[in-house]
């Protein structure tokens, strides 16, 4: 098995499943107990300053206070998780994707991000998306996704419109151009 992690998942245009249509999601993790990874083009209608407000952390003078919180998944959808560039050792609770990415889960990335003082590029989604050992396999073969290698570009440059498009750009695809239909008859 091929681990997919730090790859994006895209959505194939005829993906009937509500939670993950239209959908580009980052894999955190993929080994040999499934894959977990988080939606990330799909902002809510919250922004981070509601967070710091329910959550009772201040937060008046972020710089952060008006970015976006992004719906991640539909499991643990009561949970923050935030991916950003750095180092997990940093966080209570977190880890490592990359040498430079990480998912941390704790709220002292939170409390930081209010007090200016946490990680410049990031991305918190409330929710995250995971896959049982051989279904994520099953639902590339069933063409339900297009998986690329990650570009931080499209993490935490690219706005979140704009993501899928740019993500299918790296395979040099146009996702408005696909069909659920083979090319053989």
């Amino acid at each position: 098995m091929q681990s997919l992690k730090h790859h994006f998942l895209l959505a194939m245009p005829h993906m009937e499943d509500a939670n993950f249509a239209s959908s580009l999601v980052y894999l955190c993790d993929h080994d040999d107990n499934g894959c977990m990874g988080v939606i990330v083009n799909k902002p809510l209608e919250v922004t981070l300053d509601a967070l710091f407000d329910q959550l009772s952390l201040g937060g008046e003078r972020s710089l952060h206070r008006s970015a976006p919180v992004y719906y991640g998944g539909p499991m643990h959808k009561d949970r923050g998780f935030i991916l950003h560039r750095g180092n997990s050792q940093e966080w209570d609770s977190s880890i490592q994707v990359t040498d430079d990415i990480a998912l941390t889960t704790s709220i002292d990335i939170l409390q930081a991000l209010a007090n200016n003082t946490g990680p410049a590029h990031f991305l918190i989604c409330l929710g995250c998306a995971g896959w049982d050992v051989g279904q994520l396999e099953d639902e590339l073969k069933d063409n339900a996704w297009l998986t690329v290698d990650a570009a931080l570009s499209v993490l935490f440059e690219t706005p979140p419109a704009e993501r899928l498009s740019s993500a299918a750009g790296l395979l040099g695809v146009d996702l408005n151009l696909m069909t659920r239909d083979a090319g053989h008859a």
